[in-house]
């Protein structure tokens, strides 16, 4: 099988091709400038992993939406459920920028910090 991505680690944005021998499951990546690459290609096809940014709602009139995010890659496959959850919340202030939201989501070691000050 083969596969094509663009390397998001770093601005040289490398066209990766990504073949997979189908006895052994091994990866072989080709086109990356650099160590990154091969990391970002072989992550991608097995565990895809992403940063979440949202918002969740307030009790604060001057405030009405906290902007949050995680403070580590989430598995793409927990995105819906996190988000579900978070626009379920009603978060009160204070909060400080850096404040845990919301604890190790689903036992992942994912926080769900606040982006701004409340």
């Amino acid at each position: 099988m083969e596969k094509n991505l663009i390397c998001i680690n770093c601005p040289q944005g490398c066209h990766l091709t990504i073949n997979t021998a189908s006895e052994t499951g091994d990866f072989t990546v080709t086109g990356n400038r650099c160590p990154r690459g091969q990391t970002y290609a072989i992550q991608e096809l097995t565990d895809p992993r992403r940063v979440v940014t949202a918002v969740v709602p307030t009790n604060c009139h001057a405030l009405p939406y906290l902007p949050v995010r995680t403070d580590k890659p989430l598995p793409k496959t927990l995105i819906p459920d996190l988000l579900n959850s978070l626009y379920k919340m009603r978060v009160d202030a204070p909060k400080a920028m850096g404040d845990i939201i919301l604890e190790n989501y689903k036992n992942t070691g994912v926080n769900v910090i606040a982006s701004e000050t409340l």
